[in-house]
């Protein structure tokens, strides 16, 4: 059960104490309390854990500074939707609204390489209007003896440039614990100049404490990629790990599986999952195209398979493309082959608005034909 209160309740009121005194003496009843800042107001919930049947919905609604109660599923506690749960499904960042509503496309390099190569992408980022991107500083990869990313070292030029270009959020995968402290560091550094999506790939979506760790910090929003090898469910969960420690604004990533099935695609793209998400939980939607596909192989009609299965991923509702770019892909340090030329920004932007324009138009037409 879900306790929502007035947006003036404050742990230094009166009534607050008072209704937390109550919830104390509830038997068998835990609370954990999630302050969820927006941008005019923060929204306070209190979580109430344990055997919550037996508690009434009018006698929990009467307390004081109560503003509503949804009673909640097992399921994805507190990121899922629940029977009369009108809790929003979009959270604002840095200037930048990401909901299940909207659509941000974060085009940029897999693995940061040099201070030219990124400042020649977030140009031509702000050149077609764009103001977020993916810039990876730490990169978990699958042999020890490939290029492990520049770590913090890269963070000063990356951050200076994106205050430089006007991009106001940048995806950037943590590997541990200490990368979230090195970023906040480096940001404060520079004068916070931009924002940090804090990326949990997909191979670290079952570590629980790192998961932990990153769900206890507020500075970040965070997307989390699904596991390229456990099912829907499994992913949810982690991504309900991030919530449960308080941080609840967070992406969930479709990145493609991993199966032999796939070939001759890098992974099985799964982007048929992005209604299912959204149906499931209040989670804005990201797919990643160019893990899904992983290669510059084109069709017949002359359209790339990543423009391809983005233009799936946007029809189905997806609400966040990541998607990689490089000013040379053959000299990128991680995935050139899959790496979209800067030529081709344009084109592969065109291409989204057609799909996009599919999607509203779809949405219309299923108004028009309510009965489900």
């Amino acid at each position: 059960m879900i306790l929502i209160l007035n947006p003036d309740a404050c742990a230094t009121k009166p009534d607050y104490r008072q209704l937390m005194e109550h919830l104390a003496s509830l038997p068998g009843i835990s609370t954990r309390v999630h302050a969820e800042a927006g941008v005019e107001q923060t929204l306070t919930e209190v979580y109430l854990i344990g055997d919550t049947k037996s508690l009434p919905l009018e006698d929990m609604q009467s307390l004081p500074c109560v503003d509503r109660v949804v009673r909640i599923s097992e399921e994805y506690r507190v990121l899922g939707r629940h029977k009369n749960d009108d809790r929003p499904t979009h959270f604002d960042y840095n200037g930048v609204r990401f909901g299940q509503d909207t659509l941000n496309i974060f085009a940029g390099l897999c693995a940061v390489d040099t201070p030219e190569h990124v400042e020649l992408m977030m140009k031509a980022l702000r050149d077609n209007g764009l103001n977020c991107t993916r810039m990876g500083a730490y990169k978990p990869r699958t042999s020890p003896y490939s290029f492990q990313g520049h770590g913090k070292a890269c963070l000063p030029y990356v951050f200076d440039l994106a205050g430089k270009y006007g991009i106001k959020v940048i995806a950037m995968e943590v590997t541990h614990e200490s990368h979230v402290d090195e970023i906040r560091e480096a940001l404060a550094q520079a004068g916070n100049p931009t924002g940090v999506m804090l990326q949990i790939g997909t191979r670290n979506t079952q570590n629980f404490e790192l998961l932990k760790i990153v769900g206890r910090q507020q500075d970040f929003p965070v997307l989390i990629k699904r596991g390229f090898g456990i099912t829907l469910d499994e992913s949810l969960n982690a991504a309900e790990y991030l919530a449960s420690e308080g941080n609840s604004r967070v992406v969930f990533g479709l990145r493609g599986m991993k199966t032999t099935g796939a070939d001759p695609h890098r992974n099985f793209v799964d982007f048929a999952h992005v209604p299912v998400v959204k149906r499931l939980t209040r989670m804005p939607v990201c797919i990643d195209p160019s893990h899904s596909v992983g290669a510059r192989t084109c069709s017949p009609e002359g359209i790339l398979d990543i423009m391809q299965a983005t233009a799936q991923g946007v029809i189905a509702g997806a609400n966040m493309i990541l998607v990689d770019f490089h000013p040379v892909p053959s000299k990128a340090l991680v995935d050139g082959p899959q790496a979209l030329k800067m030529n081709e920004l344009s084109h592969f932007l065109e291409d989204i608005s057609i799909a996009r324009e599919a999607y509203v138009q779809r949405t219309a037409l299923a108004e028009r034909y309510p009965d489900k």
